[in-house]
């Protein structure tokens, strides 16, 4: 239990500090630490009796010299849980040291205890991150669903109570807002243990299950309780967004899966979770062109039920994609301000084809929303109150953010324009 690399620490640090040399033995009587290194590895006969009573001894110098590898001083027992797990001894007259004796004992014993948690607490994150990943990748050809049920009950965990994943990905930012892009760099290694105590701080149910899953990722198999309303869990996972930032330039965004109550379940929750930061990604931040008050997600809480759509058409792959865009907005997407136009139609569906709503999703004058969509219309020759046909154009431009197609190069010379065009101009 007393590591021999912590009980030289402790010696030396201990010896240095009162100016008597220090050692510890382990619970056999072999020393293990000592200010004096050449007896570390030696037998410390009076240790033995010490850790039989658990009582502490003085021996004189005739004493000390009867006993085999002991010097004149204090012997006193290191106890844990009531058990004697090795002693401390202090050299020198036993008049003089004895006064250090129930200090250093006591010190040695809180560093012991220290150790103890800090290892037990590492063991704890090591079984819940294989834990979490065992859930991640879970396939019930591979593993019975019943063996991780077990696995994590003897962690404590209970995974057939109601849940749902979170997925957390932190980025370090550039100077000027800028975020590195790419592999993750050394700096999330190093805040790795901050950004854990940070996240359960937040999720600190004894059944929310906190892991890193990857450099710069953490995820969080949530315990939903009946007593908390679904908007509790948004704003849990934007307090850790916000706490993070506050820590040397990072920055975070949160996914949020679908409720779950089976291990088969909640793997479908963490994928969900993690598509939902995937097909965010190009909106963080309030990217160009894209608004942050869309229904997915304010640019850093991003549930996955306001983006079925997107995840359904990301399933279908890239080829279908490109061609509902190409058959469904090939005119408006050779425009110069096709993204403008783009948003303007995401911005009308998703406001319910409602003007106000529109507007004021895209932070504009609702007279504006009017020209762009009779621009819209102009172009497709389809009348954006045909819900069915603008369904259809909704889902295309979903399709060009995911991806859709090639980008079209840009006209020399053109510029996006909301303004109402001038007689005998097309734009």
């Amino acid at each position: 239990m007393l590591s021999p690399s912590l009980a030289q620490e402790i010696a030396g640090d201990t010896s240095a500090v009162i100016g008597f040399n220090v050692l510890i033995t382990d619970a056999e009587g072999m020393v293990i630490g000592s200010g004096d290194s050449s007896r570390v590895g030696t037998f410390h006969e009076a240790s033995v009796e010490v850790i039989r009573t658990q009582e502490p001894a003085a021996h004189s110098a005739s004493q000390a010299h009867r006993l085999r590898g002991v010097r004149p001083g204090v012997t006193l027992p290191l106890v844990t849980d009531g058990r004697a797990v090795g002693t401390v001894g202090i050299t020198g007259t036993p008049a003089q040291v004895r006064r250090f004796g129930l200090l250093v004992k006591r010190q040695t014993e809180i560093l012991l205890r220290e150790s103890v948690m800090l290892r037990s607490r590492l063991l704890a994150e090591r079984a819940a991150e294989k834990l979490f990943a065992d859930i991640a990748s879970y396939d019930p050809q591979v593993v019975e669903g019943d063996f991780l049920l077990f696995r994590a009950a003897e962690l404590g965990f209970d995974l057939r109570l109601p849940r749902v994943a979170v997925a957390f990905e932190v980025t370090v930012a550039e100077p000027g807002g800028r975020r590195h892009g790419g592999a993750p760099t050394r700096d999330m290694a190093l805040v790795r243990s901050e950004l854990l105590r940070t996240v359960r701080e937040v999720f600190a149910d004894p059944q929310d299950i906190v892991a890193t899953t990857a450099p710069g990722r953490l995820g969080v198999l949530h315990r939903l309780r009946a007593d908390r309303a679904t908007a509790s869990l948004t704003a849990d996972c934007r307090r850790v967004a916000d706490l993070i930032a506050a820590q040397n330039s990072l920055t975070a965004r949160a996914g949020i899966g679908g409720p779950a109550d089976s291990v088969g379940a909640l793997h479908d929750s963490y994928q969900d979770a993690c598509d939902a930061l995937r097909l965010t990604a190009r909106w963080a931040g309030g990217s160009a062109g894209r608004p942050t008050t869309r229904a997915a997600g304010d640019g850093l809480v991003h549930p996955i039920a306001d983006l079925r759509i997107q995840q359904l058409l990301a399933a279908v792959g890239q080829p279908a994609r490109g061609r509902l865009l190409a058959v469904t907005a090939a005119d408006l997407r050779v425009q110069p301000d096709w993204t403008v136009l783009r948003d303007t139609i995401i911005a009308w569906c998703e406001g319910g084809f409602n003007l106000v709503r529109a507007a004021e999703a895209l932070h504009v004058h609702r007279n504006t929303v009017v020209y762009r969509m009779q621009k819209i219309e102009q172009f497709t020759s389809r009348s954006l109150r045909d819900h069915r046909a603008t369904m259809a154009l909704y889902l295309a431009c979903l399709s060009d953010e995911l991806g859709g197609a090639p980008k079209l190069p840009a006209r020399p010379g053109e510029v996006a324009d909301d303004q109402p065009s001038r007689p005998g101009r097309t734009g």
